[in-house]
């Protein structure tokens, strides 16, 4: 093609799609060219790797990576829904479905990849689904309306999405993973075993090492089951495949393009087609010239810059990319970097593991201590330094790099450990040198700009943290001072605010923002930040300071999150669930009946949680000062499962019952979460109390947790379930009643006192300087001299305890905020709706996305009381 302005026609519009997009317009090259997209989904690139985040509540808008200004300010013609047909290389020209014809003069392939379908028999009969569009998802989506269990074919990474995206949406559901383990091209046997504990721990059930060899039907045509390879059958109603994906480079094909043999369009190092120069092929579409077809974004998103730096007549090559990973698959962190199954000779493994914990951490090293790869399993905190190291001999030992935090100090290694060129950034290919280079060479002071500069932390997310640790370390050995405000609102730090509000005795956010907050914030509003971290360090010094000790007391109550505004959870379909407190998990007959009644008579869904309480689910806004007028009748009270406080005191039966026990853990956890109830602090606070060394109640993975000896208890501090687990550290041993209280009392106000906001007790231990010999100095040996200051602020809360819950009931005011509409009170919100399942009831989440069905469909709760 000969035109006075070349044309660039770019084939597909995914996320390589729009990276090559942004490729050109960094080059300038949409101010020189004629750029034409030609998509076949009806909407612009969205983030696929997100996919699964739609059924948390996440739009397909909020997906999106494409902002129309930007199309508009370059110019760039964008058809969705309009996907190329045909190639006429001969006249250069692309034909899209609608007749359209757009000649070229470098044409880009970025077609991404098909899911492969295994070809059993009736793989394409109703109830059979594939996982890979937003369009995938409404079917899916849809079709669950109709169904209770869901299989998926394929454990791999997004197998497991699929899987977690079927249970969220009440299916039960199972996963068939040919391989003898979860994610084989991930992790190794050991990591394999570690996540198969947690998935199954989930709910969900595994089969490996089977294949499908049939989907099984109805009469009317519909899936009904699975026939396994070892001959077992599967009940089923829906099934997902996810058993991989293949280049989906038919296009090519039928222009006459090179092909790999199994699939691929065949390219040089610039991502060119070795058949036609005018063609580039960029992707999951692509065979590199390594001879791999990469499935990962990153890789694309190095051949995007390639293709455009090659038509900006630049030097660049695509000769491979780094394979590591970072996920959240299920909520538990998988990761895996370098050689992470150690298929270089003459290596070995450096292995953690804690099956009780669901933690595995592998790392590969060389003979002469080179780190090669990994896998880390439960707990992928330390990837991104970890996979900055790959290649190189890291400054401490092995072991130390794998050993969890409490378990024989592990290795802090700080930014400054890393090599420059050490890759922070694998999506975009960004080295420590050159984030070194945005802070010192273009003058960049924070996070965001040095993601603006060098497209590092714009991908995957996971390096973001490596990377503001590696801002503010350049910026204070350039000597910049690194503001570590708690917001654009205050200068200070949240510990320095606790001392302001506390020497002071500041009892307003309004009065600490225009006396004590940054020129340009003061006589503002202040921010979603600040407030509710303000609103917090009053609660928690209320009655030392003379404040309301309400949360809902005047000023306090517009400073508080989501649920503590309603003192309940607020669940997905916006309705809340009702906690309340079971002191130690010890409730007598007559309670768990008023528990069932009220549970009964209001609709709700009752779970048993894992803190020993129960949980009432689906309470409208207006139904919960009735729910709590009737337990506190019964002599309940709030559990602040809303609340970033105390949440429970776990307890085996300990030696009243059982023959093990040697204290009894009862009493201590009744005593204990009667003491700190309401108690509020920078985030939620777990214990547990244990009669003996079995730990039946898990006390070492909570914040502060007891376990009983001969000679008295054991206290330890800052264990930590859930996403990062850790386990506790011994604080001190054999202590009698009185002293283990004193110490909890100590450790909890100075944990108050000095924690970052939001931060758990597990991270301020171990970010705190000195960690927990600090910490022991201060809490035990009281070398601060403070000890008798925050017993008194201890002491104080204890005294001015009042159930947030009865309080409300009884006061009109704190009344009237509980309705949907303020201008309609008495109007429930007509989303707020339920379907029936296993004898209870589940949200009716496709009411949310499709708009409201007939009332004859849906289950509503009553009112009485």
């Amino acid at each position: 093609m000969s035109t006075d302005t070349p044309t660039i026609v770019l084939v597909g519009h995914g996320m390589v799609g729009q990276r090559f997009l942004e490729a050109l317009a960094e080059r300038g090259l949409t101010a020189t060219h004629r750029v034409v997209v030609l998509c076949e989904e009806p909407r612009p690139a969205y983030d696929r790797v997100q996919l699964t985040s739609y059924f948390s509540g996440k739009t397909p808008e909020d997906l999106s990576l494409t902002d129309p200004a930007f199309l508009t300010a370059h110019g760039i013609e964008l058809h969705v829904g309009d996907p190329a047909e045909t190639v006429d290389r001969a006249a250069r020209t692309v034909t899209a479905r609608s007749g359209l014809v757009v000649g070229y003069d470098v044409l880009v392939l970025a077609t991404g990849s098909y899911p492969f379908v295994p070809p059993v028999p009736n793989r394409d009969a109703e109830g059979c689904f594939v996982y890979r569009t937003v369009e995938d998802l409404f079917a899916i989506e849809e079709y669950a309306r109709r169904s209770t269990t869901g299989a998926v074919v394929g454990g791999g990474l997004l197998g497991l999405e699929a899987a977690g995206a079927l249970k969220g949406l009440g299916l039960n559901t199972h996963i068939v993973e040919f391989a003898p383990r979860l994610m084989p091209v991930q992790v190794d046997e050991g990591g394999g075993a570690a996540l198969l504990r947690t998935v199954e721990g989930m709910g969900l059930s595994v089969h490996t090492g089977v294949g499908t060899q049939e989907i099984v039907t109805g009469d009317a045509g519909a899936v009904t089951g699975m026939r396994l390879s070892d001959g077992s059958e599967l009940a089923t109603d829906l099934v997902v495949f996810s058993a991989g994906v293949r280049p989906r480079d038919q296009l090519a094909r039928a222009c006459g393009l090179a092909v790999g043999e199994r699939g691929g369009i065949t390219v040089d190092e610039q991502c060119r087609t070795v058949t036609d120069p005018h063609v580039f092929a960029i992707g999951e579409c692509a065979l590199a010239a390594d001879g791999r077809v990469y499935g990962l974004v990153a890789p694309g998103y190095e051949q995007a810059a390639t293709v455009a730096a090659t038509i900006a007549e630049e030097e660049s090559a695509f000769t491979g990319a780094d394979l590591s990973t970072k996920l959240k698959l299920l909520g538990v962190d998988v990761a895996s970097f370098g050689d992470a199954h150690g298929t270089a000779g003459d290596c070995l493994d450096v292995v953690y593991s804690d099956s009780r914990a669901g933690l595995y951490k592998k790392l590969v090293i060389g003979r002469d201590g080179t780190l090669l790869g990994g896998v880390l399993v439960g707990d992928a905190e330390a990837y991104g330094t970890l996979r900055a190291f790959t290649g190189s001999v890291p400054p401490v030992a092995p072991e130390a790099l794998v050993l969890p935090a409490g378990a024989g100090a592990p290795a802090r290694l700080g930014p400054s450990a890393l090599p420059d060129e050490a890759v922070i950034c694998s999506c975009h290919n960004v080295t420590k040198g050159a984030i070194r280079g945005a802070v010192t060479e273009h003058r960049c002071t924070t996070v965001p700009e040095v993601k603006k500069c060098t497209k590092a932390g714009t991908g995957c997310g996971s390096c973001v943290k490596v990377l503001g640790q590696l801002v503010d370390a350049e910026l204070e050995a350039s000597g910049v001072e690194v503001d570590k405000g708690l917001c654009a609102c205050f200068a200070q730090t949240r510990e320095e605010l606790y001392e302001i509000v506390l020497a002071l005795r500041v009892t307003s956010y309004r009065e600490l923002l225009d006396r004590h907050g940054r020129e340009t914030a003061r006589g503002g509003d202040g921010c979603e930040v600040c407030k509710p971290a303000v609103g917090s360090i009053i609660a928690s010094l209320a009655p030392a300071i003379g404040a309301g000790t309400h949360v809902l007391d005047g000023e306090q109550a517009a400073l508080q999150d989501t649920n503590d505004h309603f003192l309940a959870n607020l669940q997905k379909n916006g309705s809340y669930s009702v906690v309340p407190r079971i002191p130690g998990g010890e409730i007598a007959p007559e309670k768990l009946i008023v528990i069932g009644e009220i549970a009964r008579d209001f609709g709700l869904y009752t779970k048993i949680t894992g803190g020993q309480r129960i949980d009432m689910f689906g309470a409208r806004v207006e139904q919960l000062p009735l729910i709590w007028a009737r337990l506190v009748d019964a002599g309940f009270e709030s559990g602040h499962a809303y609340g970033k406080s105390l949440r429970t005191v776990k307890s085996c039966v300990g030696r009243t019952w059982c023959r093990y026990g040697v204290q009894d853990s009862v009493r201590m956890a009744i005593d204990l979460e009667l003491r700190y109830r309401g108690l509020r602090s920078p985030h939620k606070l777990k214990s547990a109390v244990s009669g003996c060394q079995r730990e039946c109640a898990e006390a070492q993975s909570k914040d502060f947790g007891v376990i009983a000896t001969a000679g008295g208890w054991n206290l330890y501090v800052g264990g930590n379930g859930g996403a990062t687990p850790r386990h506790a550290d011994l604080l001190a041993q054999d202590l009698s009643d009185a002293e283990l209280v004193r110490l909890v009392d100590r450790f909890l106000m100075f944990y108050i006192r000095t924690a970052d906001r939001l931060e758990r007790t597990s991270v301020w231990l171990d970010r705190i300087p000195g960690g927990l010999d600090h910490v022991r100095d201060v809490v035990v040996h009281d070398s601060l001299g403070i000890c008798d200051e925050l017993e008194a602020l201890m002491a104080a809360h204890v005294s001015h305890y009042r159930d947030e819950w009865a309080e409300t009931i009884n006061d009109p005011e704190k009344l009237a905020r509980f309705v949907s509409f303020v201008n309609a009170p008495d109007t429930p919100d007509p989303v707020v709706a339920f379907v029936p399942e296993r004898d209870q009831i589940k949200p009716d989440l496709p009411l949310l996305t499709v708009g409201l069905r007939p009332a004859d469909d849906i289950l509503e709760g009553t009112a009485t009381r």
